[in-house]
């Protein structure tokens, strides 16, 4: 949102199916071979209960309305494709709706490894598993509803609250530290340094002390905030998170734990 991108949008035609090239089908086969066996010790146990749910296709790209077939029949959600950028206002009347913002494209091989945008794999397998989940869908609710109400400044404070949380969460759980966060476990690199690196600060989950983390989106985290349980989300969903958002703005931000950015010419 608010970037340009090089990627072009597909457009769904009047059945809403989306036509994706054998490229991008194998693409989308090589992505998701890969993460699967990446995720497996690693990522949280509602978000593997959520892929097995799903039953996500492996030799092409699945079509929005066969996830939103299962989505609706579990939380109610489904799955909305749009193009690459959308606008705040957009996505939070989307996310108030019950419907999740997939962009519609997949990654050029140039960019398997990493890019900034999210592309389908991102979203799909990156978050709609998740979405399963009664508690995690239902603070996604929440955020929309309350991402309507808030202003400019106060949504900044928004996006860090679910950049810490539905992009890069992680949770304690039985069997130890795991990935629940979809931009965690849509990055085989990021999967592996969130858990394993001992460079990034693991920092109990706190909704005013991640208010004022600030974040930057073209490196790997340095700071992750865990939860414990999945309820934790659904209990948070259920705050006044403008008022949280207050407490944050009048307490300041925390100073950045990464470089800044260097400038191009």
């Amino acid at each position: 949102m608010g970037k340009g991108t090089k990627y072009v949008a597909k457009v769904p035609d009047e059945n809403g199916t989306i036509h994706y090239s054998d490229d991008e089908h194998a693409i989308w086969q090589e992505l998701i071979t890969r993460q699967m066996e990446i995720i497996q010790g690693r990522a949280c146990q509602q978000y593997l209960d959520g892929l097995r749910l799903l039953d996500l296709p492996i030799d092409r790209i699945p079509q929005p309305k066969e996830v939103s077939a299962v989505l609706m029949e579990h939380t109610g959600w489904q799955v909305e494709p749009v193009p690459a950028l959308i606008n705040f206002d957009r996505f939070f009347q989307l996310l108030s709706e019950k419907r999740f913002p997939a962009a519609s494209f997949i990654r050029s091989r140039e960019e398997m490894e990493y890019l900034q945008e999210p592309d389908i794999f991102h979203e799909i397998f990156g978050h709609t598993a998740m979405l399963t989940h009664p508690a995690f869908a239902d603070f996604t609710h929440a955020y929309g509803v309350a991402g309507l109400k808030a202003n400019k400044r106060e949504r900044v404070y928004l996006a860090r609250l679910y950049w810490f949380t539905v992009e890069f969460g992680l949770i304690n759980a039985p069997a130890g530290l795991r990935t629940y966060g979809g931009g965690i476990n849509s990055s085989p690199g990021e999967t592996i340094y969130a858990l394993e690196s001992e460079i990034p600060e693991r920092r109990p989950f706190d909704p005013v002390d991640v208010l004022r983390t600030p974040y930057r989106i073209d490196i790997y985290q340095t700071v992750y905030y865990v939860i414990e349980r999945m309820n934790d989300l659904y209990e948070l969903a259920h705050m006044d998170l403008i008022a949280l958002i207050r407490k944050a703005w009048t307490l300041g931000e925390f100073a950045p734990m990464f470089p800044p950015k260097e400038k191009t010419a």
